[in-house]
């Protein structure tokens, strides 16, 4: 069994990679623009590529002729978008239509997973929460726009060419190796610096209102796997753990878990132009079709995340 993972070097697609390798046989070929260190299983390849480049696409599809694709490259970070809309658009939506036409131009048939984003589905009214799959596209982001555009086309070259696509829906996913410039890893790095006296016990927030759905990214990896397996082509998963938390809540607890006091000052600078007051899902249609449910405890994902920073101070 080949499989293709194109980010294989972001977050999810680690996590991902991590459990092909302690739960599969599969051999595992990851694409990126930017070269990569030395893969540290015989079974795992590096594949440098710039997926925007359809000839470049089109020749990796005919060498490497996978069994199964779970396609997750793309601009992830929302405020970017703000700033870069054109890029953002330009580099999720594109790859994925290169992909999908290479794969019918070497008339292969592999199972394909598209992961795009809870974002498809906007701000919502009161009575349309928890979020179900059959909730209307409503994005209120540029980043949430390339992936309902990514979304749309995994359902139409499903109708149109019998592509063996399913798409997931991931809610916010955290845990450990998430880069600092989210909002957990971005607590817990300054948390870690508090501890150490590397910096005042003041913390610079945006707005802690906002209530997010959050699965350890270990959860959603495990989601991966089961749908590649068998969830059903032609339709979309939500993967969350279908309850709310405010980013007060969240950071209220990591300074739990740190033993920390600190002061909270808002800050003007990371408030977004447009924030969804609270978003979260119903995984109800996964659990029935692949048998998955989050398990890993949300306070023991925080711990991990301040290990985690703690780690990286102690190495640098």
């Amino acid at each position: 069994m080949q499989i293709l993972i194109t980010g294989m070097h972001g977050f999810a697609g680690r996590a991902l990679a991590d459990l092909l390798l302690r739960e599969t046989d599969w051999r595992i070929a990851g694409v990126s623009r930017l070269p990569q260190p030395p893969p540290p299983d015989a079974r795992l390849t590096w594949i440098k590529l710039d997926l925007t480049d359809r000839d470049g696409v089109l020749r990796m599809i005919g060498e490497l002729r996978p069994d199964a694709i779970v396609h997750m490259a793309a601009q992830t970070h929302v405020p970017t978008s703000w700033e870069a809309p054109w890029e953002t658009f330009e580099q999720n939506v594109r790859p994925q239509l290169n992909l999908f036409q290479a794969i019918l131009a070497e008339r292969i048939k592999p199972r394909i997973l598209v992961v795009t984003s809870n974002e498809v589905y906007g701000a919502p009214q009161s009575h349309e929460l928890p979020f179900r799959e059959s909730q209307p596209f409503r994005p209120n982001n540029p980043y949430a726009v390339s992936k309902a555009a990514q979304d749309l086309m995994a359902r139409q070259y499903h109708i149109s060419h019998s592509l063996d696509v399913c798409v997931a829906r991931p809610f916010n996913h955290i845990g450990p190796g998430q880069a600092a410039r989210f909002v957990i890893p971005g607590f817990a790095q300054q948390l870690v610096e508090i501890e150490a006296g590397l910096r005042e016990p003041v913390m610079l927030l945006g707005n802690m209102a906002a209530q997010r759905d959050f699965t350890d990214v270990r959860d959603v990896a495990r989601a991966y796997l089961l749908m590649l397996k068998s969830a059903k082509a032609g339709c979309a998963y939500n993967v969350c753990s279908g309850k709310p938390r405010s980013i007060q809540m969240v950071l209220d607890t990591m300074l739990s878990i740190a033993g920390l006091q600190v002061e909270q000052v808002s800050d003007p600078s990371k408030f977004r132009p447009i924030d969804t007051p609270v978003s979260f899902g119903d995984h109800a249609l996964l659990t029935e079709a692949v048998g998955w449910q989050p398990e890993i405890p949300f306070e023991t994902t925080l711990a991990d995340v301040l290990d985690e920073a703690r780690a990286r101070a102690a190495i640098r």
